[in-house]
């Protein structure tokens, strides 16, 4: 008995769902129908019928069935369209929550005290203004303390320090190659800070501690290494290399765990190393690429201006005079015709 009537039951669901069905398709027909009978150029689908198309897809699970006129995909984006006109219309008057806004004169007292006191914290600027009266969480003003605008004579003094001492600043590092048989070759350079010199650069395809100590030996015959040697946390950066720095009177210094930003001048090396010519010239082996790096050294001594160096190159380029809109201008090809040299005909 009980297996009877749940046999009807679901047979009654089951008519009422397909009638239901019938009558949403016939209506989404019906619609069509009444667009296209409109006397234009072309059917014109106005608002309402976009509206009725977004109700009958919320109501209806196979509306794309009865859809001619338009794609299923304009339907979805009329949908988006109403939910963001929907929650705009809701959201037009601005309701303000929560604390109350910081007014722009208390931001600018915070500002004119942490300008006037570096070393007060939050709770300090907060106690003083709290003896003023003013009505405001510690936590408000840390936040506006980080957005305070800060000086730039740290920076400017940071740069001084940086332009006086970087005769004594050095740095190392490696960047990987492939080559045309899928290998990896290791290229390794030493560039000093004052004038952005390679002072050392070699191939390699399976770098060592002793191997990178001999290349800093040959990097600084006769006395010539710099007071500092900064270079990142390479597995190849450790043991041997550091007692042969310590050996040639160089502080080692170590940057810190990804941060490639502490090494940016041989970091910017490689980008122009890539830029200008790794990335047209597929490397062949070791000595090519030993070939190649010697050309661009070359090339970044002599040709290349550099915008760290106020525009001028490496080595010290000599300038042209007596230039005119008249003169003859000869283009000089280097590293296989990737770049040129520019300079007056005689």
């Amino acid at each position: 008995m009980f297996r009877l009537l749940r046999l009807l039951l679901v047979s009654i669901v089951r008519l009422f769902c397909s009638r239901r069905n019938l009558i949403l398709e016939n209506l989404g027909l019906r619609q069509q129908l009444a667009v296209l009978k409109q006397k234009h150029p072309q059917p014109c689908i106005a608002a309402p019928d976009r509206l009725f198309w977004v109700v009958l897809r919320r109501l209806w699970h196979e509306w794309k069935r009865a859809l001619f006129i338009v794609q299923p995909e304009t339907v979805v984006r009329w949908h988006r369209t109403g939910f963001e006109f929907y929650w705009r219309w809701i959201s037009r008057k601005h309701v303000v929550v929560g604390r109350k806004r910081t007014s722009r004169e208390l931001r600018e007292l915070i500002f004119r005290m942490v300008a006037e006191n570096p070393t007060w914290g939050a709770p300090r600027i907060h106690g003083e203004l709290r003896m003023l009266g003013f009505d405001i969480s510690e936590r408000t003003v840390l936040r506006w303390m980080r957005k305070a605008p800060r000086s730039p004579e740290p920076a400017r003094r940071w740069v001084a320090f940086l332009a006086n001492h970087r005769e004594a600043i050095a740095a190392m590092d490696f960047f990987t190659v492939p080559t045309l048989t899928f290998g990896v070759l290791y290229c390794f350079f030493v560039i000093a800070h004052d004038r952005r010199r390679i002072l050392h650069c070699n191939v390699t395809r399976h770098p060592t501690t002793g191997w990178v100590a001999q290349q800093l030996r040959e990097a600084f015959p006769y006395d010539s290494a710099p007071r500092y040697l900064i270079f990142d946390r390479e597995h190849t950066f450790h043991g041997e290399v550091l007692e042969t720095a310590e050996s040639l009177g160089v502080v080692p210094v170590r940057t810190a765990i990804r941060s490639p930003w502490q090494n940016g001048v041989a970091e910017r090396f490689v980008g122009c190393c890539r830029r200008d010519l790794l990335d047209h010239v597929i490397v062949l082996n070791g000595r090519h690429l030993k070939r190649l790096m010697r050309e661009y050294v070359r090339y970044f001594h002599e040709d290349r201006t550099h915008l760290g160096l106020e525009k001028e190159t490496p080595s010290g380029r000599v300038k042209e005079t007596n230039a005119s809109a008249s003169c003859r201008v000869i283009a000089l090809p280097r590293l296989g015709g990737l770049h040129h040299r520019y300079r007056l005909a005689a």
